[in-house]
């Protein structure tokens, strides 16, 4: 690894991990304090045995280890310890007191011992013996061990699953014949069906659904405890409330232990209302009132509100903030159509979308004219109109700084009554390196981008629009201008036109039609005949173009209140260059009749290239404080027609505070290959035309600071992947891609991290070391544990990167 002086920061940083350590160990005995009857709850574990599937029997074990089943829960452990219950030590019994203590003893980070109560164990017992049954489960039984140790208890939770019912029949018992009707179109829905194995939270989901299904047809009045199930109509007695997940069958079925897959019978009734002459009643909606700039605590009689009419939509307001049209656009619900709860919730949505209110609030109220009809009321209180921020973003290593990330923004959300919003973004930064001593400026930026959002589809011909989709058209422009200190510099103008929406709550399109770049470079005398000249794909790389095509991204992620267990996020990004813009560089030639084109008028070439990017992520949630979250990343850029290189600024990099951290920004790669130069220890700059990159990251909650205001967070992470060429350069040796040496060409790195998570925002310090280099000999698959002395200061100083930024990783 690359020799780099000591760093004051890196001692500061040695001295917390040491103190963090020496804390640690200390915590190892927490039952100094304990009267000699009392045991330290320390762990608890369930074994699951039975008939049920290895799925079914994690699901099992990670719901009878909840809090509301398993009564007692031993203390939070870090790194392997009860720290938390010494720092309660501390404070109570060592009675530590000044500055420091003050700090670290503040009651969100204390935790009283966990003090083992027999009796919690049995209550749990039953609750899980209860809770098992309400899943199908009528034979489970639960029972328990005590592992006793120097004062400490481990309890195992001893389950055996027994048989599971599963669900042979499924009648409806529903007098009224338009509900009955109506819940056999939507049948196949359902979300019990026969066959399937008998879970008691699948009776509350598929009453969820019957009375989303009955209230989207109109029926305004129907609530769901008109909804009941009843099971096996022969052993009804056995079952009290099925939707208390506590309180389950009083008896076995004894004369059923005999069937391999015993069965029950479902029998789903919707009852009329109480007074047994009325039925239910669809309901339809008559005015529709809307008020753009309701006060918080505003009144509808107030008299300073004034009223317009845009069709069959009444607006009253105090200010003209909002064209009619464009209000009239934005609400979904018309006049004499048939009320519908998720066409009134995609009517919030849609409001919500145009980004120009605070608060959107629709009630309905009965007509008192006109039976069985309701009239609307839209009350949406608007934001602030104009918004400036800034942010600022920051990645170190023992010897170098980037101060790249500092950015002004400025947001106007309504320019002219229109919902249309204006962002203005500018952005500068910079790179030092450290020689000799002396920090000298490495590479500087400064940029800009201005964006007009229009909320709907802006095409030549009519595009219709799905109610629950969020369209946006977007025109943007910006510059930006790259200068490398006596190497190069690049400005890019760029321009772009194209469209954003939801297909659903879940995926999202950007698609951009229209994307041009007009990529200009100036190469350093020196640097241009010492090193660009001297490699053929670097002299390429360098020229100047005009990259011009179409963008498609494709975005999934399912991060809502139904997957708050484990979740993912996708990825894909499809780039094209050259296509049609080489189209009307040919046409221009042929209309000029003279050899004249676009490339000969302007000198420069049009780069021709498709690239390919995905990016999936996937986290688990593993408790209340831990979470694990994986990356998997892989990206080609395939040049095409004239071009045989992709342009430099669409070239892929590695290593990083976002990438592989084990290794600088743009130092890793390609393949094998390490530059060693001069130039390369003072600049690394290393691209390619291909990457592959995996990431693991364990995060988990450490202290809360500061009455809670921060929290501190910690993490541990592996990293691996790296760049390759496409073609082989002979500059570059062991850079170009080749399938049989993927294992030996990817490089490994791990290490640990803390996090200061303000709420609105996060720092994030990460600590990496490689595990495996790519370009290491002493290895012949790279791997370099064997050269690990982290007792060692300059081995640490030469191999230890530091990463400071802001945000996670992934």
């Amino acid at each position: 690894m690359q020799q780099r002086p000591h760093s004051s920061l890196f001692i500061y940083l040695n001295y917390i991990i040491i103190l963090m350590t020496t804390l640690a160990l200390a915590a190892c005995s927490n039952t100094k304090y304990l009267q000699k009857n009392q045991l330290l709850y320390v762990d608890s574990d369930v074994d699951v045995k039975g008939e049920a599937s290895s799925a079914e029997k994690q699901d099992i074990r990670a719901s009878l280890t909840s809090k509301q089943l398993m009564l007692q829960q031993s203390n939070t452990l870090f790194m392997g310890t009860r720290f938390k219950v010494w720092l309660y030590n501390q404070k109570y019994n060592e009675k530590k007191s000044n500055w420091f203590w003050n700090l670290m003893l503040a009651p969100r980070n204390l935790e009283e011992p966990v003090i083992y109560d027999s009796t919690k164990t049995k209550e749990s017992i039953k609750r899980m013996v209860s809770y098992l049954n309400n899943q199908g489960y009528f034979y489970a039984t639960v029972d328990y061990e005590e592992s006793i140790k120097r004062q400490k208890v481990n309890v195992t939770y001893k389950v055996n699953t027994g048989k599971n019912f599963v669900i042979n029949k499924i009648r409806y018992e529903i007098p009224d014949t338009n509900l009955l009707k109506l819940v056999r179109e939507n049948e196949k829905l359902a979300l019990i069906k026969s066959g399937m194995s008998y879970k008691q939270e699948a009776l509350g989901s598929e009453r969820e659904r019957l009375m989303r299904v009955i209230r989207n047809a109109g029926y305004y009045k129907f609530d769901r405890d008109a909804i009941e199930f009843e099971i096996d109509t022969l052993h009804k007695t056995l079952f009290r409330n099925l939707m208390n997940p506590f309180e389950g069958i009083v008896n076995v079925y004894n004369e059923r232990k005999g069937e391999d897959r015993p069965k029950m019978d479902i029998t789903i009734k919707i009852w009329n209302p109480e007074d047994s002459s009325l039925r239910y009643q669809q309901y339809t909606l008559d005015s529709i009132i809307a008020y753009p700039d309701y006060p918080v605590y505003g009144s509808t009689a107030d008299s300073l509100f004034k009223t317009t009419q845009r069709r069959d939509l009444v607006i009253r307001y105090r200010q003209d903030i909002l064209k009619p049209a464009v209000l009239y656009r934005s609400v979904l619900l018309k006049k004499d159509e048939r009320f519908s709860q998720q066409r009134t919730n995609d009517a919030i949505s849609r409001l919500y979308d145009l980004g120009a209110w605070q608060f959107v609030n629709l009630q309905y109220r009965e007509s008192k004219d006109k039976p069985n009809t309701l009239n609307t009321y839209i009350f949406m209180t608007p934001k602030r109109r104009q918004e400036i921020g800034a942010n600022f973003e920051v990645s170190t290593s023992s010897d170098y700084l980037v101060g790249s990330g500092v950015s002004l923004n400025y947001r106007h959300l309504n320019i002219g009554r229109s919902a249309t919003q204006l962002n203005v973004s500018l952005n500068t930064g910079v790179e030092l390196i450290r020689t000799q001593g002396n920090w000298m400026l490495q590479s500087q930026e400064i940029g800009g981008q201005v964006s007009l959002i229009f909320p709907r589809f802006i095409t030549p011909f009519h595009i219709a629009q799905r109610n629950r989709s969020t369209v946006r058209t977007r025109l943007t422009a910006g510059v930006d201008y790259l200068t490398r200190s006596a190497k190069f510099y690049i400005s890019n103008v760029n321009a772009s036109f194209g469209y954003e929406w939801n297909q659903n709550l879940y995926k999202r399109w950007i698609v951009k039609p229209i994307s041009l770049n007009y990529v200009g470079v100036n190469l350093n005398a020196g640097f241009r005949d010492s090193i660009v000249n001297k490699n053929p794909y670097l002299k390429r790389s360098f020229e100047p173009a005009f990259i011009g095509g179409e963008n498609v991204t494709y975005i999934y992620s399912n991060n809502d209140v139904l997957h708050r267990n484990h979740y993912s996020y996708f990825r894909a990004n499809v780039e094209e260059s050259g296509a049609w813009l080489n189209g009307i560089n040919s046409l221009w030639g042929s209309i000029s009749g003279k050899g004249t084109d676009l490339e000969s008028l302007t000198n420069m070439p049009i780069a021709s290239f498709l690239k390919l990017e995905a990016d999936y992520r996937h986290y688990w949630t593993l408790t209340n404080h831990t979470t694990l979250a994986t990356r998997i990343y892989g990206g080609v850029g395939i040049p095409y027609g004239k071009s045989d290189v992709m342009p430099y600024i669409r070239q892929f990099t590695a290593g990083g505070p976002n990438s592989i951290r084990a290794w600088r920004l743009r130092t890793l790669g390609p393949g094998t290959f390490k530059d060693s130069s001069i130039t390369a220890s003072n600049f690394p700059d290393q691209t390619g035309d291909m990457k592959l990159e995996g990431n693991i990251e364990y995060r988990f909650d450490l202290l809360r600071l500061f009455n809670g205001s921060i929290n501190l967070k910690g993490a541990t992470f592996l990293d691996m992947g790296n760049i390759w060429m496409l073609k082989k350069d002979t500059i570059r040796p062991g850079g170009e891609f080749r399938l049989k040496n993927l294992y030996r060409d990817l490089a490994v790195g791990t290490g640990a991290g803390l996090r200061l998570d303000f709420s609105f925002f996060l720092i994030r310090l990460d600590w990496g070391v490689p595990v495996k280099v790519p370009y290491y000999k002493g290895n012949k698959s790279g791997w370099y544990l064997s050269q690990w002395q982290l007792g060692d200061a300059a081995w640490r100083r030469n191999n230890i990167i530091w990463n400071v930024a802001i945000g996670y990783p992934f």
